[in-house]
């Protein structure tokens, strides 16, 4: 006989990828509440890995999940299409397209040739996941002004892929700059 781990609310984090209703969600949200006598409670908006599509869902003390079991594989985006993002396997050298929904905010930070990990479930690739830092040309910049603090010295440009970034005023357009692509930040500047 076959058992699933199943784990409890307490286990159910930011960031955890589980099964749901036999499909595949990201709990991108999640607060804990304890409400005297019913006990505690979970509160969840989860991104369906598939469809794109997020839900909220209230987890009671006693339910229990299945943690998905991701298989990850390096794979090379290669083009974008309407709002189709085109990536190959780098081991099999197969070629696969996910949708914006998909993809969310990340589709941001995709540049032509940029290595990324894709996550499979059940031998198909249904979304990515960005390194944490990467590097961006500048292609447009306002001038810096000197003297120009009150708004904490900052400005913000447009990087290589059309994201909108906030950097310090000495950013100039061709400044190769690292960005944080959880945060949107700036991570500092490529000297070369």
């Amino acid at each position: 006989m076959f058992f699933h781990l199943m784990i409890g609310i307490t286990g159910i984090k930011k960031g955890s990828k589980i099964i749901y209703q036999t499909e595949p969600f990201e709990v991108i949200y999640e607060q804990h509440s304890k409400t005297g006598r019913a006990g505690a409670v979970l509160r969840t908006k989860l991104k369906n890995l598939i469809t794109g599509a997020v839900i909220n869902k209230t987890f009671q003390g006693s339910d229990k999940v299945e943690p998905m079991k991701i298989e990850n594989r390096k794979a090379q985006f290669l083009y974008a299409e309407s709002k189709l993002f085109y990536f190959m396997d780098n081991e099999n050298y197969e070629q696969f397209e996910l949708n914006q929904e998909v993809i969310g905010d990340s589709a941001e930070f995709l540049k032509e040739g940029a290595e990324i990990d894709v996550f499979y479930f059940k031998n198909q690739p249904v979304n990515i996941n960005l390194p944490i830092k990467m590097a961006f040309e500048v292609v447009e910049a306002p001038p810096g002004v000197k003297g120009n603090t009150a708004d904490g010295g900052s400005k913000q440009v447009i990087i290589e892929t059309g994201a909108k970034i906030n950097t310090p005023l000495f950013i100039k357009i061709g400044d190769v700059i690292q960005i944080n692509t959880e945060t949107r930040e700036y991570a500092g500047k490529f000297n070369g």
